[in-house]
């Protein structure tokens, strides 16, 4: 009796079922189709974008072997490639204009920093190392404020970064003969849990040569 009860269940189940496609047959296909478009549009577009990768990485790779030939050429195909906000080449980009002091203009050169920072696609460490590279970059002409408030983000969090955040303002107030504020800079970096240790040492280095009593 059990036996037929649950063949019976099983029976109505499967005839439920067969029931529901039938007078669904039409929704059931659509999502099918609109799950298989919304796959195939995903992996055109990563191609896509992998396409797109390659050929920002040759243009890069183009412009910097004629900059010294054309440098007015290569300094506009940098800049678009920087306007190209893309996570790796972009801020490339802007690292060469400024080791090859191609752009003189400090706000131009700020400028591109944060397009970089505000619009490409970027991870966090990638992010803070670009706020790094800013802060380094304005630390020769900026004021201690404006430095402070472009690192903040690196200084306030955990970041692999930190330790080079402390250590550009340690030698900045150095730089300033503001020691005491040098010292304190430099003493975070030995308290820091997970620091970079060249940086320890030579911040432990600096404690005890410079600000020994």
């Amino acid at each position: 009796m059990e036996q037929e009860t649950e063949i019976i269940n099983t029976n109505t189940k499967i005839e439920r079922v067969t029931i529901f496609f039938k007078n669904n047959k039409k929704s059931i296909i659509s999502i099918i189709f609109l799950i298989l478009l919304s796959i195939f549009a995903y992996f055109s577009y990563k191609e896509i974008l992998k396409k797109e990768k390659i050929k920002l990485a040759d243009r890069y790779n183009n412009v910097v072997t004629v900059v010294n030939n054309n440098n007015k050429l290569a300094i506009e195909e940098l800049k678009q490639i920087i306007l190209a906000k893309d996570e790796t080449y972009s801020p490339l980009a802007l690292y060469y204009l400024i080791d090859n002091s191609l752009i003189s203009s400090k706000n131009e050169i700020n400028g591109y920093f944060n397009i970089i920072l505000e619009k490409a696609k970027l991870e966090k460490e990638i992010k803070n190392l670009i706020i790094y590279k800013k802060a380094l970059y304005n630390s020769e002409f900026e004021t201690e404020e404006n430095i402070l408030q472009i690192l903040n983000p690196i200084i306030n969090s955990e970041s692999v970064w930190k330790s080079h955040a402390l250590l550009l303002m340690a030698e900045y107030y150095y730089s300033k003969e503001e020691k005491k504020k040098s010292k304190e800079y430099f003493q975070k970096i030995l308290n820091l849990k997970n620091q970079n240790q060249m940086i320890l040492i030579e911040a432990q280095k600096k404690i005890q040569r410079d600000f020994s009593e």
